[in-house]
């Protein structure tokens, strides 16, 4: 992907709005760590790898922010700062990796830096955290690329792309990888009720590519599968449990036994960051509810009776017993499991 989802310009943060997609391609611009976590929150910026990074930016702009401040008074805004970005949105955990790195960072340069030096500092861990991201995904692209076939139909739910990242994507970036390596990969791509980011986001970013796409509806999976349509299915994920259990957008869970019916391989691309260890299972995961607005219509046209009771939940989990392979930048994990995950650290 050309387009970027994230950049610095200006010594300020901009954030493509993907609210937006593919209608309208606009960038919009923030200045401290409120805005960076209204942005997170209203999805303008989505994507766990993404979202990790965007929070690492809100951190440095509010030290810049606040840079000719000294003392207790700077220290207190930061903290003020984390907690803010820490609430926006519970269950990717990119989120909370990408928030304690920039903390430690903080923590061991505070005692013999100056308030301008820690600002600078701060914003060098952001470049360095988006930076990362880019050459990970391009590292799992390519373990991920090494079991794909040429000639594969790949199924993908959700938009683990490059606008869910800093660039290249997670299972989006295993499939550009393969293309890359002169494999014929076609794509089907769900919808993904209700925000539609595979309408939207996936079926773009990958026509934009070139990359042979189909879309689907959410439930068309199981008859395509079926028929023998599809040959495989990769996901991204916003957090996994120390079991090998995974969060990923709603609708997941429901891929993942369909393909387990049909004897489809299930993989999972996630960078290590969003392994978290201190989880011991998918039930522990936080599962954020959305608003019923996101149900009860789009934009703005609504569908629905007024007052109708609405559930919203943004994931679901997948058992680890469903996922054939976790692909990371240290490789592929078949049957993830504790010891497995513990092993890759």
């Amino acid at each position: 992907m050309t387009v970027e989802t994230l950049r610095w310009r200006n010594n300020q943060l901009e954030m493509i709005d993907q609210r937006c997609l593919p209608s309208v391609v606009q960038y919009l611009s923030y200045s401290d760590a409120q805005t960076v976590a209204d942005g997170i929150q209203k999805m303008v910026v989505r994507g766990a790898p993404a979202i990790g990074v965007a929070a690492a930016y809100g951190i440095a702009l509010e030290a810049q922010k606040y840079v000719l401040l000294n003392g207790a008074d700077f220290h207190k805004r930061m903290a003020q700062a984390f907690k803010v970005l820490a609430a926006s949105r519970p269950t990717a955990v990119n989120l909370f990796w990408a928030l304690n790195r920039m903390r430690d960072r903080l923590s061991d340069a505070a005692a013999q830096t100056e308030t301008v030096s820690l600002a600078r500092l701060l914003l060098d861990e952001a470049h360095a955290i988006y930076h990362e991201d880019i050459e990970i995904n391009k590292t799992m692209g390519a373990f991920g690329a090494s079991i794909l076939e040429d000639g594969m139909c790949v199924l993908t739910h959700c938009n683990a792309g490059a606008l869910a990242t800093a660039g290249h994507g997670t299972a989006l970036g295993v499939i550009r990888s393969a293309v890359t390596a002169g494999k014929k990969i076609t794509v089907f791509a769900d919808e993904t009720r209700p925000f539609l980011q595979g309408a939207r986001l996936t079926a773009w970013e990958l026509s934009e590519d070139g990359i042979d796409t189909t879309l689907i509806t959410d439930n068309m999976s199981g008859h395509f599968m079926k028929s023998g349509a599809i040959d495989a299915v990769i996901v991204g994920t916003d957090r996994v449990a120390a079991n090998g259990d995974v969060a990923n957008k709603i609708g997941t869970y429901m891929v993942a036994v369909l393909a387990k019916e049909h004897d489809i391989p299930f993989y999972v691309a996630c960078p290590l960051s969003t392994i978290d260890l201190s989880i011991p299972s998918g039930d522990d995961i936080p599962i954020e509810e959305r608003s019923s607005n996101e149900v009860t219509g789009y934009g703005d046209v609504r569908w629905a009776p007024k007052n109708i009771q609405v559930r919203n939940p943004s994931f679901d989990v997948t058992p680890a017993r469903l996922v054939t392979a976790l692909i990371t930048e240290k490789g592929i994990v078949y049957s993830p499991s504790d010891n497995k995950l513990k092993a890759l650290y």
